[in-house]
């Protein structure tokens, strides 16, 4: 198992994604100010991983707490916490963490400071156990969707680098070859800064799943003449009524499947949900710099230096189009907002 993102010898580890696929190498997070960088610069990147990764860096900052009462350990966690917040915006797993982490913070903030920074370890380490747990649970649920022999298409990357270790849309395809079932993958390369050829592929290959590359463009020559199953893409946010943000280029795509006649699916843990937000429409959109499309590779431009660039990292998806939301709780289907909520309610009993 790929493991992008883990605690070891009281610093966390990642995975630095953007070497990949040409060079392995693991990178050390010491300080907030490395792994704001890091979540940043995409050297660890998908909702539930930055989410982990957010959890290790809280822990990380109140060990290195220099000293004092814990309420002021308290206020150290929570500046932490606000400041990691402003990293990335679109993927509500970062919020979802920190706060987390925040709770915990306050619920034990009249205890020693030491017992304090034990339970906040503990803490981010249950959510990444946590997160492969729940990873393998909706990977089983969406792996009664898939036939021995299908063929499925995916995009951007939502398997085991993106999460704690397993995946989402990719942990259905995991799962169902644990069952037994031969499954091949068609995956988009993803532009700009392809995830599904450097990403994808590699970790689909590590993996022995047969995999094939196509670029963006091809998607619906590959819809028509090449009998896929199903496509299945992760979520960085969804909305109480289904529409979701995922990244650039699968709004496009659902349009094709929906054109095809080809059921469209996206997986993401129960904490990618966000119900305190409507719609699309109230969902976030990173941009970012303009430099990632016009250098396919990286001081390698391949359009003018000075060309306006509209460069979002993410598109919101509406619901219509969607065939179903499948998660560690169920596959919810339409009408989104009221089996969406059925499963919220369900949790909070």
């Amino acid at each position: 198992m790929l493991r992008p993102v883990y605690w070891k010898d009281g610093v966390l580890r990642l995975i630095d994604q953007t070497l990949l696929p040409g060079e392995y190498r693991e990178i050390t997070i010491e300080t907030a100010e490395q792994l704001w960088e890091a979540i940043r610069k995409l050297r660890v990147r998908g909702a539930p991983a930055i989410g982990i990764a957010a959890a290790f860096g809280v822990a990380l900052e109140a060990r290195k707490f220099p000293g004092g009462s814990s309420e002021e350990l308290l206020n150290h966690v929570r500046r932490t916490c606000e400041y990691l917040a402003t990293s990335r915006p679109t993927a509500v797993n970062l919020f979802w963490a920190l706060d987390r982490m925040l709770k915990l913070a306050e619920n034990h903030s009249r205890g020693s400071v030491e017992n304090l920074q034990a339970l906040l370890l503990k803490e981010a380490e249950e959510i990444l156990q946590e997160d492969i747990r729940l990873g393998r649970k909706l990977g089983e649920i969406g792996a009664a969707l898939l036939r021995d022999g299908d063929t499925v298409l995916t995009h951007c990357n939502a398997g085991a680098l993106a999460t704690g270790g397993y995946g989402t849309a990719l942990g259905v395809i995991y799962a169902a070859k644990e069952q037994g079932k031969r499954i091949k993958v068609f995956a988009d390369e993803t532009r700009p800064l392809l995830q599904g050829a450097r990403l994808t592929a590699y970790e689909l290959m590590h993996s022995g799943i047969e995999v094939t590359l196509i670029c963006d463009n091809m998607a619906a020559s590959v819809l028509r003449d090449k009998n896929i199953r199903a496509v299945i893409v992760g979520a960085d946010r969804i909305a109480a009524n289904g529409d979701f943000a995922n990244k650039i280029g699968t709004y496009g795509l659902a349009v094709l499947a929906k054109a095809h006649g080809v059921p469209f699916y996206t997986a993401a843990p129960w904490s990618t949900v966000d119900m305190a937000i409507k719609s699309g429409q109230d969902i976030p959109i990173e941009m970012r710099d303009g430099d990632e499309v016009r250098c396919l590779v990286p001081d390698h431009p391949t359009a003018p230096a000075t060309v306006e660039v509209f460069n979002p990292a993410f598109d919101v998806t509406p619901a219509s189009l969607l065939s179903g939301v499948i998660t560690e709780r169920g596959i919810a289907e339409a009408p989104f907002e009221q089996s969406l909520r059925r499963m919220s309610k369900a949790e909070s009993k």
